[in-house]
C-alpha cells in the first residue's frame, strides 16, 4: 500500500502564521511532500481561509494538529478548563471542516508535559472522566465528518495514556467514526514492547499516523525498522498519510516542550529532504514485483 506522505510545519517554525503556511506549503511541495500537517496551537494564530487557498494551489491534503498547551486538560483540572478545552477542540474541528482535513489529531487528554502518579483506582476514574470530557467533542466531530485522533505519549510527556493498550481501553465506548487513535513513532518506540504488535492492536481504530527518527531527527537515519512499521500498517489496514512530525529548535517554546536540545539534522530542510527520499524509496522498493 502506497502511503500519501506529509510534513509538520513544526519541522520549521512555531507558532504557524500566515506569511510562514505560504513558504512552507510550497517548500514541501518542491520537495514531494504531498500533505502539510497544521497545528493549531492558538486559535487566530493563522487564517483558515488563507490556508484553504494554498494548498488547493499546491495540491496538498491538509491535516490538522492540535496542541495540547499548558491549561488545556480533559481530567483533573477545574471545570472552566474542561469547557475550555472542550471549546478549543470544537474549534479545530471546524478548522479541519474548512480546509478539508479527515482528521484532527494530537494528545488530547491532559497538557502535554502534565504528569502525576495514579493508583488504579484513581486511573479508572480518570478514564471515565476523560469519556466524559471527550463526548461533546467527538459528537461535533462525527456531526462533521471528521475524526478526532487521540494520540498516546512518551511517559515523560504525560502519565494518563501512553501506550495503545491504554487508548483502547480509556476511550473504548466512543472510538468509531467520530473517534480514532493518532499514533506516533517517537512515542511507540519508548513505551511499546513491540511497535509491530501495538500498531496491529489499533486496527480499524488507527485515524493518524506520524513518523520520524527515533531520536526524532530524520526517517531512516535511526534504528527503526521502517519495513516492518510500514508492514505493521498494513495489516492494521491503515491507508491513510504518514506524517513527518519533528520540531525546530530555534523557538525556545517548542525546543522545551520538546526537548530539542541540540540540532537533529544539519538543517531542518535536510531532515526533511532525507526523510521524504528515505520513505520515498521504501515504498518504491515495496511496490516492485
Amino acid at each position: 500500500m502506497r502511503r500519501t506522505i506529509g510534513v509538520n510545519t513544526w519541522v520549521w517554525t512555531s507558532p504557524l502564521d500566515d506569511d510562514s503556511l505560504v513558504e512552507i506549503a510550497a517548500k514541501a511541495k518542491s520537495m514531494g511532500f504531498g500533505a502539510l500537517e497544521l497545528p493549531v496551537e492558538q486559535p487566530g494564530d493563522w487564517s483558515p481561509d488563507v490556508a484553504a487557498d494554498v494548498l488547493a494551489e499546491h495540491r496538498l491534503q491538509p491535516i490538522v494538529i492540535g496542541a495540547m498547551a499548558p491549561g488545556r486538560n480533559l481530567v483533573a483540572a477545574p471545570g472552566s478548563e474542561v469547557v475550555a478545552t472542550q471549546n478549543y477542540l470544537v474549534h479545530c474541528i471546524a478548522v479541519a471542516e474548512r480546509l478539508g482535513s479527515r482528521v484532527v489529531a494530537g494528545p488530547f487528554t491532559a497538557a502535554t508535559g502534565r504528569t502525576w502518579r495514579m493508583d488504579a483506582e484513581e486511573r479508572e476514574s480518570r478514564y471515565r472522566e476523560l469519556v466524559g470530557s471527550l463526548g461533546p467533542v467527538v459528537r461535533a466531530a462525527e456531526r462533521s465528518g471528521i475524526r478526532l485522533a487521540v494520540e498516546p505519549l512518551n511517559r515523560y510527556e504525560t502519565s494518563l495514556v501512553n501506550t495503545v493498550e491504554q487508548a483502547l481501553e480509556a476511550l473504548g465506548p466512543m472510538l468509531g467514526p467520530g473517534l480514532g487513535l493518532a499514533l506516533d513513532s517517537y512515542h511507540l518506540n519508548i513505551e511499546e514492547k513491540h511497535v509491530g504488535d501495538a500498531i496491529r492492536a489499533a486496527g480499524e481504530h488507527l485515524a493518524h499516523v506520524q513518523v520520524c527518527g527515533n531520536d526524532r531527527g530524520a526517517v531512516g537515519d535511526d534504528h527503526t525498522d521502517w519495513p516492518a512499521f510500514l508492514d505493521a500498517l498494513d495489516d492494521a489496514g491503515y491507508p491513510g498519510p504518514l506524517g513527518l512530525e519533528s520540531f525546530t529548535g530555534d523557538n525556545d517554546t517548542i525546543a522545551v516542550a520538546a526537548s530539542v536540545w541540540r540540532p537533529l539534522a544539519p538543517s531542518q530542510d535536510e531532515l526533511a529532504e532525507r526523510s521524504i527520499r528515505y520513505l520515498s524509496a521504501l515504498q518504491d522498493e515495496r511496490e516492485r514485483p
